[in-house]
Parts: structure tokens; sequence; C-alpha cells
């Protein structure tokens, strides 16, 4: 394997990624200011369903479309034809799901019991759709092993939501139900900032690319995306339902229940959070490295490059989550400076409670996509399956109780990550055999067998 190309390529997007989030992080310090406890619960009880949407008509495009443009690179072919074919099946899902949040958003704000979410599901809507596009693009560069684009485009993301959600935050400052609509809308403006970046690229890289005629149908390169949507639908999914479960499980016994579950989801969560997104760049650049030896057959480089790339992941994440342990304090003290003090001591418990998530979540980041570049991309979605259904199980009990109250979503959220890694990591070292005597003949011959999603599960 070719450890300095890959860690280059995960170098650009973590780098990519590090600017990014700090600008990210930097633009929650007046953001709470401005939209207070309130209205921050608003806008992370919004993200959810919209995470959930995203997963259905966007999330695995990336990791899936890489590894199809990686394999198809290994045997000579262009993949321009994939991307216009991908273009158009994703534009249609991403429509759907835009109008699929136009349409729930009523009924949700009746679940979670505020109507003023109704207004914030409408400004976030048009973002389904732009991310789903956005998410083509960044997956073909990916496979081309172009790390560039995806890592520009997400700090141009980051700026245009920064610069236009303080603007917003701070002209409807007085109306907290309001700024966090249109914070949310400046979520949207910054999905159409980075796919404009994005196609730029790709017509400017199209000038120099030579095509070769291939027409794949839709379900050509649907089918492959399928089980690493269900792998990732799962989390957001979850996070959907907490939205609804912990904030009528904490109305029981508070007042604040929005305001708590806003502290849990947008403070601790969001911070933990950090190093996964960072670590995003070691587990996009595994994709096409892992596929590449999984398509030649070479299931035990497949794995070693999997193992190395969750090496280097933990050599990140681990001193991240020892940092977010000593020093959440000081990290609530300056990007939370203006919650109360009785909820600055609630977030830092938080913190120090979910730290050790830093780890495992990274880690599922990176054993996912390993997994999916090796055609196993239902093994991951099995790992979250169980892990989540753990979550579910612990959080009713312990949030249930007013000693422990909201430190038991986080309780439960680490025994769910705990779980996900290893069972992930389980599949991703357990040889498994293929039982096709055509993917035998083509290792045997040293050719890829991997040349089409049916023949890709379990031969990897």
């Amino acid at each position: 394997m070719k450890y300095a190309s890959y860690l280059r390529s995960a170098a650009v997007l973590m780098l990519g990624g590090l600017f990014a989030k700090a600008i990210g992080a930097l633009y929650r310090i007046p953001l709470v200011s401005l939209l207070g406890g309130y209205g921050l619960g608003l806008y992370q009880m919004a993200y959810p369903l919209f995470c959930v949407l995203l997963t259905f008509s966007s999330t695995g495009i990336p990791s899936a479309l890489s590894r199809t443009v990686a394999a198809e690179a290994a045997q000579g072919r262009e993949s321009g034809d994939t991307v216009k074919a991908a273009l158009k099946l994703f534009a249609v899902l991403g429509l759907a799901g835009s109008a699929c949040m136009c349409l729930i958003a009523p009924a949700m704000s009746y679940l979670q019991q505020d109507a003023n979410l109704r207004r914030c599901y409408f400004m976030l809507a048009p973002s389904v759709f732009l991310v789903a596009l956005i998410a083509v693009f960044r997956g073909y560069f990916q496979g081309k092993h172009d790390m560039a684009p995806t890592a520009v485009s997400e700090l141009v993301e980051q700026i245009t939501k920064a610069g236009a959600g303080v603007f917003f935050a701070y002209r409807f400052r007085e109306t907290p139900a309001l700024a966090a609509a249109y914070t949310l809308f400046a979520v949207t403006m910054s999905e159409v900032a980075a796919l404009v970046f994005l196609l730029a690229c790709y017509r400017k890289e199209g000038r120099r690319r030579v095509l070769r005629v291939r027409k794949p149908s839709g379900f050509d390169i649907l089918l492959p995306v399928l089980p690493v949507m269900a792998a990732s639908s799962l989390l957001p999914l979850s996070q959907t339902a907490d939205s609804v479960i912990l904030v009528r499980l904490l109305s029981g016994y508070s007042d604040n229940a929005v305001g708590l579950y806003g502290l849990f989801s947008g403070g601790a969560l969001a911070l933990v959070n950090l190093p996964a997104t960072v670590c995003y760049g070691l587990a996009a650049a595994a994709v096409p490295a892992v596929s590449a030896a999984a398509a030649r057959g070479e299931e035990g480089e497949a794995r070693r490059r999997a193992l190395y790339a969750l090496l280097v992941t933990l050599l990140f994440s681990v001193p991240a989550a020892l940092g977010l342990f000593l020093f959440a304090g000081t990290a609530v003290r300056l990007l939370f400076p203006a919650v109360s003090a009785g909820d600055a001591r609630l977030l830092v418990r938080l913190v120090r409670i979910l730290s050790v998530s830093a780890v495992f979540l990274s880690g599922i980041e990176t054993l996912a996509a390993c997994l999916t570049g090796m055609g196993r991309a239902k093994r991951a979605a099995v790992s979250m399956l169980v892990a989540v259904l753990v979550k579910f199980a612990v959080q009713a009990v312990l949030v249930s109780d007013p000693k422990i109250g909201i430190s038991g979503a986080a309780v439960a959220a680490n025994l769910c990550y705990l779980i996900a890694f290893f069972l992930d990591l389980f599949y991703t070292v357990r040889k498994e055999k293929c039982h096709d005597h055509r993917c035998r003949a083509r290792r045997t011959a040293g050719r890829s067998h991997a040349r089409g999603p049916k023949r890709a599960e379990g031969c990897g």
C-alpha cells in the first residue's frame, strides 16, 4: 500500500475539516449568545430530521460512489457517465427529501411540542436537495484521489454558514424563534455556495478528461449505495427519536426540557463530534485505498489497509478525547460563555462523560468507510442497529430518573458507540469466504472480481 499517498489524501481532508470545524466552533460562540438556550434548542431539534432525510437522499453517496469510481479507474474506465447518472438519480431523491421535510414539518413540530419548529423545517428543507448533488461531486473527486475539492468546499460551506448565520441571529436576536429559523436558512445558503464551487471544479476537470461511452443505469448506481445509506441512517434516525423521547422524558420533571436537550445535543455532542468530523478525511481517503485492494481480490491487503486507517484514526482521536476530558471546563468557557453558571457546570459534566465517545465515533467513521470499500456495508448497518437498540433501552431507564437526568443520555450514547465500534472492528478483521466460483477464478487470475455491486458483497 502506498501509505504516503493515503496519508497525503487524508491530510488534505483532515486539514480542510479542521479549519472548517474551527470556523464552526467559533461560530457557536456568538450563536449561543444570540439565540439563547431556547433558540439553540430549536436549532438543534430541527437538525435530526434533516440528518435523517439527508441519509436517504445523500448520505453514503461519497463513500459508495468513491468506491465505484476507484474500481472503474482500476479497470481503465472513466466515470463521467456514472456521475451524470448519479446526479439525475440523487437529484430526484433530494427533491423528494426536501418535499418530505416540508410535509412532515407540522407533524414533527407537534410531536416535539413546539409550533415554532415548523418554520425551522421550512427554512432547512432546500438543503436536502442541495446536499444530494454535493455528495455526488465529492464522491467522484474522492474516488479519483483528489481530496482538495471536498476540503475546500467544506471551508466554503462553513464560511458562508457562519457569516450568514451570525448576521441573521443578530438581526432577529429579540425573537429567538425567528432567529433560530433564519440561522437554519443560513445552512441552505451555505449548501448553495458549496455546490457552485464543486460544479466549477468538475467542469474544469472535465475539460481535461476524455470520456469513454458507458451508460450505467440508476439501479447500478443505487444498489451499492443502499447498504451504506442503511448503515448511515440509523444514528440520525435515533437522534431524531431522541429529540422527541428525551424532551418528553425530561418534561416529566423539568420545566426546561428543551434547554437541557439543547445543552446535550448542541453543546456536549457537538464538542465530542469534532474529532470524528476532523477524522472524516481518514475515512474518506481509506475508501479508494481499500476498494482497490478488494477489487483485485486481495482480501488480506484490504484488511491491512483498513487497520492502518484505524490506527492513524486512533493516534488522533485518543489524545483528542483526553483533551476533551481534561479541558472540558476551559472549552465550555471559551465556546459557550453566554450560558448560565448552572448550565455551564452541567455542560462540563456532559462533555466529560461523552469524551470517550470521541474515540469510538472516530473509529466507527473509519471502520464503516473501510467496510464499504470491502463491500461489507451491510455489516456496518447491523452493528449500528444493535448499538442503537441498546441505547434506547438504557436511555429510557436512566433519563426517566430525575437524579440522573440528561446525564443518562450521555451514558447511553457512550454505550451505543462502544458497541458499534467493536462490532465494526470484528466485521473488518473477520475473513469472509466467497462462495462464487467466478470470484475465486478471478482472484486466481489476478483480475478484479468486483465488476458489479452484486458480486462485491462478501467478496472483499
